[in-house]
């Protein structure tokens, strides 16, 4: 929270005071769009969450999202661009994704199969470089164009899978969090129940 929300209202603050500032690119991510079941298949940038993130990550860049847009009220003469990246997945990626993947044992909720989906950190540099030597003011989704299930992720890794009632899937995060093996918050727990998408 201190470097997420905190440093980026000092840095917005020191852009809105400084005239020299003429473009902005703000890496943001998935994770705005919460995760429900009531989510539409894939959301588009001018979808709200259908559940707000309430912990975490999530929470923190949906918080970093709206400051962001009031500097680009305030400066209508700087080039605000916001960028909401998918999961990054690829060799040396080390994520709470990426972690709970390889996981000796992965345990799902069962009666659910998430709805994933990734990004190349080669693909997010590309991004962002284009939007940093490109004047592309708005707010853009950054993902691979398919969706894989969590079940076809796991099979296709061969990771062994254990089922936990949806019931106890907190109380299971809490006892993976104290192993130290993967820190989940309530909002990941949700990502990796109900999946989201981006178009």
């Amino acid at each position: 929270k201190e470097i997420n929300v905190i440093g980026t209202m000092q840095l917005l603050a020191a852009c809105q005071r400084a005239d020299t500032v003429r473009k902005l690119v703000v890496q943001s991510s998935i994770s705005v769009y919460g995760a429900s079941p009531r989510d539409p298949a894939k959301f588009t940038e001018d979808m709200s969450p259908r559940a707000q993130p309430r912990t975490g990550f999530g929470k923190d860049s949906v918080e970093i999202e709206s400051y962001v847009r009031g500097l680009a009220r305030r400066r209508p003469d700087v080039v605000v661009t916001t960028l909401r990246l998918a999961n990054l997945m690829g060799v040396g990626v080390d994520s709470h994704v990426t972690r709970y993947l390889s996981l000796p044992l992965v345990p799902r909720v069962m009666g659910f199969d998430a709805r994933l989906q990734f990004l190349h950190p080669s693909d997010a540099i590309e991004a962002l470089l284009l939007v940093t030597h490109r004047d592309v003011p708005g707010t853009y989704n950054v993902a691979a164009p398919g969706i894989v299930s969590l079940t076809q992720a796991l099979r296709k890794m061969g990771r062994p899978t254990i089922g936990v009632p949806r019931a106890t899937a907190p109380f299971v995060a809490t006892l993976v969090r104290q192993a130290r093996l993967v820190d989940f918050s309530a909002d990941q727990v949700d990502a990796l129940t109900y999946g989201r998408a981006m178009d």
